[in-house]
């Protein structure tokens, strides 16, 4: 299969969301763009904090994009997969947590 519907080539376009919003896109991009800054993180952690959260998110241009940025910033292949393991460790994790909601839930029903 050759098409998906998610066309890579439109990562390139991220940047066009504010045509239809100027200032809301602008104010986005500000604040995206002061997150990724050096700060108590790294850009490098960041991006593989964003590596992961792309994975959890399911977000394949997030996915491209901090692939391609942790690469360029030197983080490992090795390093990557970790971080991955790490958000679905999180997100299975915050799944089966809410299954003490349904255990309450059938308690009090049960009674």
């Amino acid at each position: 299969m050759s098409k998906t519907y998610y066309d890579p080539a439109d990562l390139r376009k991220f940047g066009k969301i504010t045509e239809w919003s100027e200032e809301l896109g602008n104010k986005f991009f500000d604040y995206y763009g002061k997150v990724f800054e050096d700060g108590a993180l790294t850009a490098r952690e960041k991006s593989l904090i964003a590596l992961a959260v792309a994975h959890t998110e399911q977000c394949p241009y997030c996915i491209d994009a901090y692939t391609k940025d942790g690469l360029q910033r030197g983080i490992t292949k090795e390093e990557m997969i970790e971080a991955v393991h790490v958000g679905a460790a999180i997100k299975s994790g915050a799944t089966l947590v809410h299954g003490v909601q349904m255990m309450n839930k059938v308690n009090k029903l049960d009674m």
